[in-house]
């Protein structure tokens, strides 16, 4: 890249002679079409039912947001009910081609920011820098795999493979991209849905670069509309794009098979450059499932208020903190944590979301902080604004030192007694390091499924049916269960 003044005005110039990277969109195209089931290891099988169960929880519930009766009314309106034979609305009654259940899925999932969070490798990576990799990933892998009469290895292996793609570019992407604004869920997943989909269909080599290429013009999505029902719209884009990348790179539509090293590209124009050594051999080796890992949300927030929100319930119940001995709290991070939780008075439950002090004094009222305490009502109490404007949210020179990869959080909780109570978590429950069983996820799936209204026997059916999710000879079989009717 060259630089050069004319009239003040600094001109960059990509050097399209450039060979970085040469064959890797190639090389991301014959790790999705080539890999195989039987390679998959068994532990990352395993981590990735607890997600795919995660998931469909969470769309369950996202239905019934406000932003699922939206999509719900839209796509009834453009008359694309489609009844039988096409793909399942999860939490609705409704069928609709493939694409338009990937995006109400991928907005469901996305809904109540309650889906899973990719780790970062590098230390200069903001741990939610990265992606949710399944709201645009398993919506599109479903709707295909629903409307071919695909089995549950199927789905698996077309689910890990899109996961794994947008996951390794997320990962190779400059920080740049996320840091000035760029929703990776919304950009790299698009990549991820096209490779689950094209899988799936059974592209060659060629078709498959092209889809990736399609894929690569439809990504777009920026941080500024986090705590808004944009942030969620970008997770089911996402996913549709894919499914669309997919359908018109089959139907002969022409892409470049060079859309990421290319100087003027996925990485170059998204992020200003990418780092190689993070990708180019690296798909599967090894699964980000596996090493670093994907976070599982045990609360419906921006991951970043996780491990303070883990340390602050520890720190209540230990030491039986009620919410009149509070007088200040002071919770410190990295400086990379507020740029994402930006809404310091939050007015209702998206902001919330993303509000470190909600989380903090919804914690000291109620000793807990799921789906009924995300709700404006809750938000807009008179007592939990005036918590609220107790918590002191900013920068701690422990937690900038610890690296961007953690979401290192202080805590320190001032009493009227003149006592402080304090602590430190770098990571949440539901981290790797410190997981979740299936067991576990099924209780948080048993939540979401009880907010929108679903039965037990269904709940409990879809439990064993995705524990045994090698078993099952019809993804159709699955998305009965997460239908209406």
């Amino acid at each position: 890249m060259t630089g050069q003044q004319d009239g003040g005005i600094k001109h960059y110039t990509p050097d399209i002679n450039s060979k970085k990277g040469e064959g890797l969109t190639r090389e991301v195209a014959d790790f999705v079409l080539n890999t195989r089931y039987e390679e998959l290891p068994d532990e990352l099988i395993a981590l990735g039912k607890k997600s795919i169960l995660d998931g469909f929880g969470l769309a369950l519930s996202g239905s019934v947001a406000e932003s699922g009766r939206i999509v719900q009314d839209y796509l009834r309106a453009q008359g694309v009910d489609a009844g039988a034979g096409a793909a399942t609305v999860i939490g609705t009654g409704m069928k609709t081609p493939a694409r338009f259940a990937a995006f109400a899925n991928g907005v469901g999932i996305h809904a109540d920011d309650y889906d899973d969070t990719q780790l970062a490798v590098g230390p200069d990576r903001v741990y939610g820098l990265l992606t949710h990799p399944t709201a645009p990933c398993l919506p599109a892998a479903l709707a295909i795999a629903e409307q071919q009469g695909n089995n549950g290895k199927d789905l698996m292996l077309a689910y890990h493979l899109g996961v794994e793609v947008e996951t390794k570019i997320a990962e190779a992407i400059s920080p740049r991209h996320y840091q000035h604004g760029f929703h990776a869920t919304a950009t790299c997943g698009t990549f991820a849905a096209a490779s689950a989909a094209g899988r799936l269909q059974g592209l060659d080599g060629e078709t498959m670069q092209r889809a990736l290429a399609i894929a690569a013009s439809q990504s777009a999505g920026l941080r500024e509309n986090f705590g808004t029902m944009t942030k969620p719209f970008h997770a089911g884009r996402s996913s549709e794009s894919g499914v669309v990348a997919v359908d018109f790179a089959r139907a002969g539509w022409t892409a470049t098979d060079r859309i990421l090293e290319s100087p003027r590209g996925f990485f170059q124009a998204h992020g200003g450059g990418y780092d190689l050594e993070f990708i180019a051999g690296k798909l599967g080796a090894p699964w980000t499932f596996i090493d670093p890992g994907v976070s599982i949300k045990p609360n419906p927030s921006g991951s970043l208020t996780h491990p303070g929100m883990t340390k602050m319930l520890e720190l209540i119940l230990e030491n039986d903190i009620k919410p009149e001995d509070v007088e200040r709290v002071d919770v410190g991070t990295n400086h990379n944590m507020p740029n994402a939780l930006i809404h310091h008075q939050p007015k209702n439950e998206l902001q919330a979301k993303f509000s470190m002090e909600f989380c903090m004094a919804i914690l000291l009222l109620e000793r807990r902080g799921g789906l009924p305490e995300f709700t404006d009502e809750v938000v807009n109490r008179d007592d939990v604004q005036a918590m609220i404007a107790k918590v002191k949210f900013g920068v701690h020179p422990e937690a900038e030192a610890a690296g961007y990869d953690k979401m290192t959080t202080i805590i320190d909780i001032h009493l009227k007694d003149g006592r402080t109570i304090s602590g430190r978590s770098d990571f949440g429950k539901g981290s790797p390091a410190n997981p979740m069983s299936y067991d576990e996820e099924a209780d948080k799936f048993r939540g979401c499924a009880e907010f929108a209204g679903w039965d037990q026997a269904r709940t409990e059916a879809l439990i064993e049916q995705v524990r045994h999710l090698e078993d099952v000879d019809s993804v159709a079989d699955i998305t009965r269960l997460l239908a209406k009717g």
